[in-house]
């Protein structure tokens, strides 16, 4: 692994040293004056940025394949209908609750819970709804309606345009909000646009992820965890905001170790901002999936979902924010560098 400084193992025991300063002086004696220079650590993350870009590529691809050619399997917020959640009183079979909402010709899937089913069915009237449930009792014996889902396709419709526009709305924001943060580093508006550029593809790097997951879960292995909902939406929105606050912790420590370094190059300086920021990073995420998989484990069936997205966006996003983010800035500060 190449060495990113000539600053020896003993010397790197402080990020941030003020010249002629020693471990014994107090803290106090020994803040950074304005000739300070941060001490490079070790490990060379920007040098192995292209090996972390690939690991992206690896996960990312399938599922852009999935979603171009199986899309994604539409829970009913999206794609329309009429939703039943019911138990029997005399506990059937899947196959026996199939073969009875089979023989309805309403083209209905049923999809077993833990204690009960859910059925859904086309947009049923109340006649219609009212002739299902008799037929379902008369052949399945008492049954007990727990909840009763029902949206039209102009609503369905409405729901992804606008699900759709809050993404990108939250993604254009979020390009110009961290361009206004980092136009005061060196390069001004210019170097500003290229850290929020560089934040936005990590974002964007876990849109797709998630995505893309979410794809071959729901139609390539066709589980009903897979599916995209509302509460789907609620989690990318989430993933959205936390991977670019974490994004922004490591952008920030760029952004002051470039003030109180001279001698250091942009990519030295990067790599010390993300050795700085990893392990607040991975903690702050490991504490929030340790949340989240008691949830997803212990859960129901209505929000095993969630949990779900929600623990590949948190992983995701810490992933990015460390190994996409600021590598990305590197790239994109060598291929347009700052004057």
């Amino acid at each position: 692994m190449s060495e990113l400084s000539d600053v020896s193992a003993e010397e790197q025991k402080a990020d941030v040293v003020a010249d002629g300063a020693s471990e014994s002086e107090p803290a106090a004696a020994r803040a950074p004056a304005p000739s300070a220079e941060p001490r490079v650590r070790r490990l060379n993350i920007i040098g192995l940025r292209n090996i972390f870009f690939a690991i992206s590529l690896l996960i990312i691809i399938p599922g852009i394949v999935s979603m171009a050619t199986r899309h994604f399997a539409l829970g009913i917020d999206f794609a329309g209908g009429t939703e039943l959640t019911v138990t029997f009183a005399n506990h059937p079979s899947l196959q026996q609750v199939e073969g009875v909402v089979d023989a309805e010709g309403l083209n209905g899937q049923v999809i077993q819970t833990g204690g009960g089913y859910i059925l859904r069915y086309p947009v049923l009237n109340q006649n219609e709804l009212s002739s299902v449930q008799s037929y379902l009792t008369s052949r399945l014996g008492p049954m007990n309606v727990q909840q009763q889902l029902s949206v039209g396709g102009t609503i369905a419709g409405e729901t992804i345009f606008y699900s759709l526009l809050a993404v990108v709305l939250a993604s254009v924001a979020i390009l110009l909000l961290l361009a206004i943060r980092f136009r005061n580093v060196p390069g001004g508006w210019r170097a500003g646009f290229q850290f929020g550029g560089s934040a936005l593809a990590a974002l964007l790097h876990d849109v797709f992820i998630l995505t893309g997951i979410f794809s071959i879960l729901g139609k390539v292995f066709d589980l009903r965890i897979g599916e995209i909902d509302a509460f789907f939406v609620t989690a990318v929105l989430t993933v959205v905001g936390f991977s670019v606050h974490d994004t922004i912790v490591v952008f920030d420590r760029i952004r002051e170790n470039l003030r109180v370094s001279q001698r250091l190059s942009f990519e030295q300086v990067v790599n010390l901002s993300i050795m700085q920021t990893a392990a607040r990073s991975i903690i702050t995420s490991f504490t929030v999936v340790l949340v989240l998989a008691a949830i997803f484990i212990s859960g129901g069936e209505t929000i095993k979902g969630l949990a779900l997205a929600l623990l590949i966006g948190i992983i995701s996003g810490t992933y990015s924010s460390i190994f996409n983010a600021a590598p990305l800035l590197v790239v994109w500060r060598r291929v347009q560098p700052i004057r």
